[in-house]
């Protein structure tokens, strides 16, 4: 055994160290080795400036350590170790507390820890005598030259009798798969992040309503943009998941649109997809509201096509399921709605099949209803079933297209639903939908027997919508 990979006892109910276990079977499992993980590297924004510091997802699932400068190795037999930055009085001045190799293994469960600047030293025993050397493809660009120049020492060691790993894998095939279903603590984390982020919802909507009542004649998108922020940070969030988008009237139209010097206006509806990260999970949330507190009957029409949209896509959402039938289910009552509103003309695509299978819909809702969110708000996982034999499907032009079946949903995978309809000026659309934008988006953890609306502290009925602001 590697000396240097030497394992203290794990602290008592530690997540962290149960993740690094079972990643060292799965990697047993799949021939053994041993893996090397960065956590990311500080950004510069501008001259001497940074970007507010946000770990790797990976490598903080594993660690729970948030400094910079780190770098996790571990073996297929679970022994651990980690590279960090060394204690420094005087950077810890201007930069705060650091941890510290001495620190680390207590801490943190590791087995071992040394100072980051002894990598070129310590990593290549490390790899000495693995065959198999798994790290994350296409994640952290400067790492496969880093990794030649480490492999390059262990190289220079086989005189010596040490071997060099012969194969390199990819690790995020590893960790994907084991992020995809989210523990109990992970779940009560992305509760906690979505109920924040409905507050905040609930904030921007009392507040634009408050402007206007006031007497005031718009209120700006960078204004409702604070609101939401300012909602997020008092009740604990670290920062946004994403870039808040903010929509007033026209700009709801644009799918990431963000939120600029535009007025939101009495008559108008704001979309706002917002959501903020806790502890390094995510939430997605959407909600689209009148202004003034009132839907016009046009909005109004939309948002219930919409909003029955949604519900068809929570009711394709349990276990057993596929992934992409929640989309489905959306885009046939979202078809259904254009046709009975005239947003589609019957004369020219028929029925709701004839309007899925020209993709006629499309035109008004171009996205997909879903995704997967956990530590990103894109979250990793394959979408398709690896297992399974692909299927032949009409591509809508009279011809065929070979697809592989989505995923079949399992308890703990958690979920965006966010249909919507977006209608820009055309020949043909009635004029009185021109420049309305809906989105309505929840976030869903797969349960036993279905899916728990995470979000839902903010209303989505617009009758809830309507009296929230009223009052």
């Amino acid at each position: 055994m590697n000396a240097l990979l030497r394992e203290s006892p794990s602290p008592i109910g530690s997540i962290y160290a149960e993740r690094r276990a079972r990643l060292a079977q799965l990697m047993a499992q799949h021939g053994g080795g041993i893996a090397v993980l960065p956590t990311a590297p500080e950004r510069q924004r501008n001259a001497d400036s940074d970007f507010p510091y946000r770990y790797d997802s990976h490598f903080h699932y594993l660690t729970g350590f948030d400094e910079p400068q780190a770098v996790l190795v571990l073996a297929s037999d679970g022994r651990s170790s980690l590279f960090c930055r060394a204690k420094d009085a005087e950077r810890e001045i201007w930069d705060g507390f650091r941890l510290g190799p001495d620190a680390a293994p207590v801490a943190l469960g590791i087995g071992a820890a040394w100072p980051v600047g002894e990598m070129a030293t310590k990593l290549p025993q490390l790899l000495g005598n693995q065959g198999t050397l798994w790290i994350p493809f296409g994640v952290h660009p400067e790492l496969p030259a880093r990794v030649e120049t480490w492999l390059a020492a262990v190289r220079s060691q086989s005189r010596h009798g040490i071997e060099c790993p012969s194969a390199q894998r990819d690790l995020n095939l590893l960790l994907n798969e084991m992020r995809l279903v989210k523990d109990d603590s992970e779940q009560a984390t992305m509760r906690r992040a979505a109920a924040i982020s409905a507050g905040g919802h609930v904030r921007a909507m009392r507040f634009c309503a408050e402007r206007l009542r006031s007497g005031a004649a718009s209120v700006r998108e960078y204004e409702i943009e604070a609101e939401l922020l300012h909602e997020f940070r008092r009740h604990g969030a670290q920062s946004p998941a994403y870039p808040s988008i903010v929509a007033a009237g026209a700009n709801a139209c644009v799918l990431h649109y963000a939120a600029g010097n535009a007025e939101l206006k009495p008559g108008e509806l704001c979309l706002i997809d917002a959501g903020c990260e806790v502890d390094g999970y995510a939430s997605d949330v959407t909600r689209t509201f009148p202004a003034d507190g009132r839907f016009s009957a046009a909005q109004r029409e939309l948002y219930d096509i919409v909003l029955a949209a949604q519900k068809a896509a929570i009711a394709a959402t349990r276990p057993g399921a596929r992934q992409r039938d929640a989309h489905d289910a959306a885009v046939r009552v979202l078809a259904q709605g254009m046709l009975d509103s005239g947003l589609l003309d019957r004369s020219k695509v028929g029925d709701v099949d004839g309007a899925i299978a020209s993709a006629a819909y499309r035109q008004f809702y171009m996205h997909g209803t879903g995704h997967w969110i956990g530590r990103d708000v894109h979250d990793v996982g394959e979408y398709l079933s690896l297992a399974e034999a692909p299927f032949e499907q009409p591509d809508g032009l009279g011809g065929k297209v070979v697809k592989k079946p989505s995923r079949v949903l399992q308890p703990g995978m958690v979920v965006t639903l966010e249909p919507g309809l977006y209608v820009r000026p055309a020949d043909g659309v009635p004029e009185r939908f021109w420049h309305i934008g809906i989105r309505i988006e929840d976030d869903a953890i797969v349960t036993a027997n279905g899916c728990e609306l995470i979000s839902r502290d903010a209303p989505v009925e617009p009758d809830e919508i309507e009296a929230l602001m009223r009052g």
